[in-house]
């Protein structure tokens, strides 16, 4: 479970770079800010799964 969760996380991560770039690349600014938003999410998915493999071991 922790592995497919963790693979959420990168997925997210990359994801939201890739809508970033793109907004960026195109001038939409709303692409790039949910592109940032979809990273962070990503970033908090990972710092749980994280906490989690900390407190298992």
């Amino acid at each position: 479970m922790a592995a497919d969760q963790k693979g959420k996380a990168k997925a997210e991560q990359a994801k939201g770079k890739a809508k970033e770039t793109i907004g960026r690349a195109v001038g939409n600014e709303r692409l790039e800010a949910e592109g940032r938003a979809e990273q962070s999410k990503g970033d908090a998915r990972q710092a749980k799964e994280k906490t989690k493999d900390i407190f298992k071991h």
